[in-house]
C-alpha cells in the first residue's frame, strides 16, 4: 500500500485570491515545487483536494478551474513534480456534495483507486476543514500551514488544533513529514 500527501490548493500551494479562476492570478508559493519534489522522491503520491464553490455560486465555470489546474500541473511538471489526481468539489457550501471538505470521500476514493494506506498518509491545508477532512479519513497526521487562512485559523481555533501539526508553509510541512515518518 502506497503513502500519499493530500494538498489543499488555495492558500496552501498557491496564494489565495478569492475565487481564483484566471491564469494570470496564479502565484505558487516560493519553495512549493521543491518541497513537493522531496515528498515525491520519498515515495509519496501527490493529490490535490480542493473545494471550488465559485463554480456552484456561478462566479466561474468548471472549465475555468480545469484551465488553472492544467497550468499548475505544467508548472510543477517542469521540475519533475507529478500529481496523481486532482479532486474538485464545485458545489456551493449550502448544496449537497459528495466530496466537499471536510468530507473524507475524495480521500477514500483515492485510497480505493490508487491502493493507498491512509493511516500512513498526510493532509496539508490552511483551513480547519482541510484538517478535519484528514481526521475524518484517518490519515496519519493533518498539517496546518500558516499561509492563506492558516495563521487566522491558528489564532482563533487553537483548541481544535491539538491533533494537528502547525507549520509556516509547505516547505516546513514537507520537512516535518520527512523528519517524522514512522
Amino acid at each position: 500500500m502506497k503513502r500519499a500527501i493530500f494538498l489543499d490548493r488555495d492558500g496552501t500551494l498557491i496564494e489565495d485570491k478569492d475565487y481564483l479562476h484566471r491564469l494570470e492570478e496564479v502565484v505558487i508559493f516560493p519553495g512549493t515545487t521543491a518541497a513537493l519534489r522531496q515528498l515525491q522522491e520519498a515515495g509519496f503520491a501527490l493529490f490535490m483536494v480542493t473545494n471550488q464553490s465559485g463554480v456552484g455560486r456561478g462566479y466561474f465555470t468548471l472549465a475555468d478551474v480545469e484551465k488553472v489546474h492544467q497550468h499548475l500541473l505544467r508548472e510543477f511538471a517542469r521540475e519533475g513534480v507529478r500529481f496523481e489526481k486532482i479532486y474538485i468539489a464545485p458545489e456551493a457550501p449550502d448544496k449537497p456534495s459528495r466530496g466537499r471538505k471536510p468530507s473524507p470521500q475524495f480521500l477514500f476514493d483515492a485510497r480505493d483507486e490508487f491502493g493507498l494506506d491512509l493511516s500512513r498518509s498526510y493532509i496539508i491545508g490552511d483551513k480547519l476543514i482541510d484538517l478535519e477532512c484528514g481526521w475524518n479519513a484517518g490519515v496519519q497526521k493533518s498539517l496546518l500551514v500558516r499561509t492563506g487562512y492558516g495563521a487566522e485559523v491558528e489564532k482563533h481555533s487553537a483548541g481544535k488544533l491539538k491533533e494537528a501539526v502547525v507549520v509556516d508553509g509547505i516547505a516546513a510541512a514537507a520537512k516535518w513529514i520527512l523528519n517524522n515518518q514512522t
